[in-house]
């Protein structure tokens, strides 16, 4: 039987994953990273409304570009993007937002059937 992790090992674990994505719309490939629980939970809570349920009103709507603004980074690992440009982001191919978004989603832990049920599907 494997010895439970401590505090420290668990803190100090770098459990972060990335993966360079090739985007053939766009020519080249982006770095996606896994969102942490933090990033994971403001996404979700972007979904959902006051109630604690789907908000009809935002539910999917520019989710795979918010979810490519919060999990592409530059080859520092910073963020390339910021909210401020998921307007911008949710105009280009929706074919390279959902190779990027696959990527994350799939790296973060995150279903389509988590999706779904955030929008209240």
């Amino acid at each position: 039987m494997a010895q439970p992790l401590s505090r420290e090992a668990i803190l100090a674990a770098d459990d972060s994953n990335v993966e360079d994505v090739p985007v053939p719309q766009w020519g080249g490939t982006v770095r996606v990273r896994s969102l942490t629980g933090r990033e994971r939970d403001r996404l979700e809570a972007s979904m959902i409304g006051k109630n604690g349920k789907a908000d009809a009103t935002r539910g999917l709507a520019n989710f795979r570009a918010r979810l490519v603004a919060a999990s592409v980074i530059d080859e520092n690992g910073a963020p390339m993007f910021t909210e401020a440009d998921v307007d911008a982001l949710a105009g280009k191919s929706a074919a390279a937002l959902d190779v990027i978004a696959s990527a994350a989603m799939r790296l973060s832990g995150l279903s389509d059937s988590d999706v779904e049920e955030l929008a209240g599907e």
